[in-house]
């Protein structure tokens, strides 16, 4: 076996839909995929720093176990398939500190609901992959594990929260990873890193069991989701029907049946186009993809036009902000919260700092804004019965430098203008607010060589909708392209 192939049947950028289709005709062993990506680990991740915990041992020992279970016959939705989870997810025995310093060492007693239906479809885990402190920035850099770089441009960010996740699958780490996306943090790393990534119907995966200590069942969490990521949309989905479903209690009655994708030829497909918003303006590298990507749409036979839901756009963007702030502030516990405003008060991060000290909203408030929410959940499906999918930037650009500054006094130049930090969430945050599926897919390359990443919103819990149209895409107008050098 090469370093980087098993018998020149599997390298280290097959997808985990050849890794099953290998393992089921025998033509490669379970161990032996493990190995691989251990080597590319033990080789590759000191530039990367993208796998914060490596698991190699119960890596080998669960390939070990999945090998035996084949040779009696058995089958397994990821039976011997290798992948990597998010720091910041529920894993038994394993660190789970989002990246946050008084965390460092805290180990849950049993696996959250997605961590646990991965490993029961036979999952091999290689590792958990680095986030930034609190999950609170599109960089994966944390005082627990360190900065995470880019492959495309080791200078650059590979974006957040799931940063390392989506390094380690440009690079070839790990053929899978599961994140979490409250502030994009599954869509821009994915952007960034030149991969796909899918931010799920908000109810339709447990949203539970993705910080620390946040082991219990909340089916009231608004937002907030975990979802896959992969370098094909075919193991988005792969990945998405394994972690999908309700959470305890609710599944004494509740079951959960995505529909079918509501079209599969491209030519069928009604995309909406997100028009010029007033809020900030994309970099021209990623407005002319959007429009390219218009372009290769119509010519397909699709119907394609500008068109927006019926809102109230700077509205909408401040009650996002709201929310998000109330949420983060509330539903870390408490010592956690002190702990994460400690730190940020150390780099001077007022972002992060406790919406007590900053931002507040009484509980009159908060049963307003959900109502003027739900009022934009009935937009989103008013637009929806017109249109399939809403095709906008997943980012403001492509990965920027590495930024150390304060959140207040961080800018991002965008074609030499100078835009608020902040503002790179105005085109994530459009999923989000609704709760709307949206799946992220590469877009090529700008100027520089970096990867750009466009984003499909699609209807509320029609989630293979848009993980069709990318699939529809893939090869066909762009894909995943492995970095130089890697």
């Amino acid at each position: 076996m090469s370093r980087d192939s098993v018998d020149g049947v599997i390298g280290p950028y097959s997808t985990a839909t050849d890794l099953l289709a290998a393992l089921d005709a025998g033509e490669v062993g379970s161990v032996e995929l493990v190995d691989l990506q251990l080597d590319r680990i033990e080789r590759l991740n000191p530039q990367l720093n993208a796998i914060a915990v490596p698991t190699p041992e119960r890596a080998r020992e669960a390939a070990k176990a999945a090998d035996e279970a084949r040779s009696a016959g058995e089958r397994g939705r990821l039976l011997g398939v290798p992948m990597t989870l998010k720091e910041s997810t529920q894993v038994a025995g394993l660190p789970q500190s989002a990246g946050i310093r008084m965390f460092a060492d805290h180990r849950p007693d049993s696996d959250g609901p997605v961590a646990a239906r991965v490993f029961a479809a036979g999952a091999c885990l290689l590792g958990t992959t680095n986030i930034p402190t609190a999950l609170g920035d599109w960089q994966a850099d944390s005082p627990v594990y360190g900065r995470t770089n880019n492959p495309w441009d080791l200078e650059r960010t590979p974006g957040g929260s799931t940063g390392g996740g989506a390094a380690a699958l440009a690079a070839g780490l790990t053929p899978l990873e599961i994140g979490s996306d409250i502030g994009g943090s599954i869509r821009v790393p994915a952007a960034y890193c030149g991969v796909y990534g899918h931010r799920p119907s908000e109810t339709a995966v447990p949203r539970h069991g993705a910080f620390p200590r946040d082991e219990a069942p909340n089916p009231a969490a608004m937002m907030g989701v975990q979802g896959p990521l992969a370098r094909g949309v075919a193991d988005l989905e792969l990945l998405l029907d394994l972690i999908a479903g309700p959470v305890v209690g609710e599944d004494v009655g509740w079951r959960l049946a995505l529909p079918p994708a509501r079209h599969d030829r491209l030519a069928d497909f009604r995309v909406a186009v997100m028009p010029p918003l007033s809020l900030v303006e994309p970099s021209a590298a990623m407005r002319a993809r959007v429009e390219e990507l218009a372009q290769f749409c119509s010519r397909a036979g699709a119907t394609v036009a500008e068109a927006m839901p019926d809102v109230d756009h700077a509205a909408y963007y401040h009650d996002y902000l709201v929310l998000l702030e109330t949420i983060i502030s509330q539903s870390e516990p408490r010592d956690a919260r002190d702990e994460a405003a400690r730190e940020a008060r150390e780099r001077g991060d007022e972002r992060l700092l406790p919406a007590a000290e900053g931002m507040t909203i009484d509980a009159a408030g908060f049963f307003a804004l959900l109502r003027r929410r739900e009022a934009a959940r009935a937009a989103w499906r008013s637009f929806f019965a017109d249109w399939d999918v809403l095709v906008c930037p997943a980012a403001l650009d492509a990965a920027f430098p590495h930024e150390t500054a304060p959140w207040a006094d961080r800018v991002l130049d965008v074609d030499g203008r100078e835009v608020r930090y902040g503002d790179n969430i105005v085109y994530p945050m459009w999923a989000i607010f609704a709760g709307q599926p949206a799946t992220a897919f590469p877009a090529g390359r700008d100027r520089a060589g970096l990867p750009l990443g466009v984003q499909a919103i699609g209807p509320y819990l029609e989630d293979r909708t848009t993980l069709r149209f990318a699939q529809l895409l893939e090869g066909e107008w762009h894909g995943f392209e492995p970095p130089p050098g890697w």
